[in-house]
């Protein structure tokens, strides 16, 4: 499971008795772009190791995310300085053992949502995004130059429309859902300055953005090639352009371009079915199938498009538009394939994402990061371990034993 660090409200503790190994964390307080000193990597092993002694042990198996700077991104004189400290950074990590590193392309802003508490049908509360909102915010709250060109007529009247009865706090509300930032960071966007950001990236266009993005492919895959690190970059969330900026990471040709930049298992991807499942054109197990030896860490989540296919929420992880089935078969074959071909270790990674607020997290969910609450996601995790199972039970033949497949997740 994800942890966000001392302060995160759900503890490593929590996370044991989820049934988890394994933590998926990062160096927050860290400026983005700053060296990942040996120390402070060693202390965070330490924190999550600290009742190995007596529990059941819990190691850091996933950096989530080690965040590339916007310079880089932009593709500024300033990359190549920033792209040294990452290399330095993947060095130090894997000095300390730790051998995967989750990391983004989206510019400026990580994921984005216009509800943090949409309720679901069974009274408990999951992100949304809402096309017309985020339109609203645009154009009506930003003033984006520019952003009516980005939205159909009768999106952006209905926009208008409906900012017309907004309250003041209802405009506080959504301008701080949607500049929330990254998960668990200390950096976080102000409307005031928000547009100085977007105005930064005026000439970098789609295929500018691409190209600056497997230009730092190129310099920091090697160095993870040489110590041993599986990189793996997250896609877009949502998969589409947002307040004029390009996407670069959201569909199968995507990621077929990013691979073949520097086509080494180094280079490898985060497949997260969420973020690639709210695109009904993109064929989740195609793409592991096509694939699969350059998944090195998976989020299991499903997200639900509305009757404007441009909005979604996150359902229940066994619902949704994600045929969880079919992803999961795919991958209990890729690791079994692993395994027969000698591979190394066949495990991939997995933590359950964005799971609901539910029961007492309801009367906690001021405390908890959006999407990360302790019982939602320990409910998913349940959903999927017995849908693992089960899979790989009906994968085994008569002659072969259950404890051969066990433990390939």
């Amino acid at each position: 499971m994800r942890w966000f660090g001392p302060n995160d409200p759900v503890s490593l503790m929590d996370i044991r008795q989820a049934g988890c190994t394994g933590i998926v964390t990062a160096l927050h307080q860290l400026a983005v772009g700053t060296v990942w000193p040996v120390e402070a990597i060693q202390e965070r092993i330490g924190l999550i190791e600290q009742d190995n002694q007596t529990h059941t042990p819990l190691h850091w198996s996933v950096v989530e995310s080690l965040p590339v700077h916007e310079d880089i991104k932009k593709g500024k004189p300033s990359r190549d300085g920033y792209i040294q400290n990452y290399q330095q950074s993947l060095r130090n990590l894997a000095a300390c053992g730790v051998k995967t590193v989750c990391y983004n392309f989206m510019p400026v802003l990580d994921w984005s949502r216009t509800d943090l508490s949409y309720q679901m049908p069974d009274g408990s509360r999951a992100l949304r995004f809402v096309w017309e909102d985020f339109a609203l915010f645009d154009l009506c709250i930003l003033k984006r130059p520019g952003a009516e060109a980005d939205y159909d007529a009768d999106v952006a009247t209905a926009a208008r429309q409906k900012f017309a009865g907004f309250s003041p706090e209802n405009i506080t509300h959504l301008t701080d859902t949607v500049l929330l930032g990254l998960p668990g960071s200390e950096e976080s966007f102000t409307l005031s300055g928000f547009q100085d950001y977007l105005n930064e990236y005026a000439e970098v266009d789609d295929a500018r953005l691409r190209e600056n993005l497997y230009y730092f492919i190129r310099a920091v895959a090697p160095v993870a090639q040489e110590v041993g690190i599986n990189l793996c970059i997250h896609p877009d969330d949502p998969p589409m352009p947002l307040l004029g900026l390009p996407r670069v990471l959201s569909t199968e040709a995507d990621i077929a371009q990013l691979m073949a930049a520097y086509d080494y298992p180094a280079n490898g991807l985060t497949f997260c079915t969420g973020s690639l499942g709210v695109r009904a054109d993109n064929d989740l197990p195609a793409i592991i199938r096509r694939f699969g030896n350059r998944i090195h860490f998976l989020h299991l989540r499903s997200t639900k498009r509305e009757d404007n296919p441009r909005n979604f929420h996150e359902a229940d992880h066994l619902a949704g538009d994600v045929d969880m089935y079919a992803v999961l078969r795919e991958i209990v074959l890729e690791q079994r394939r692993r395994l027969e071909a000698g591979e190394g270790e066949p495990s991939i990674p997995m933590r359950p994402d964005h799971g609901h607020q539910m029961l007492s997290d309801l009367q906690n969910s001021a405390r908890s990061y959006p999407g990360y609450s302790a019982i939602g996601r320990l409910r998913g995790l349940a959903e999927l371990r017995g849908l693992e199972l089960g899979i790989k039970r009906s994968l085994v033949s008569d002659y072969e034993q259950v404890e051969d497949v066990r433990g390939l997740v």
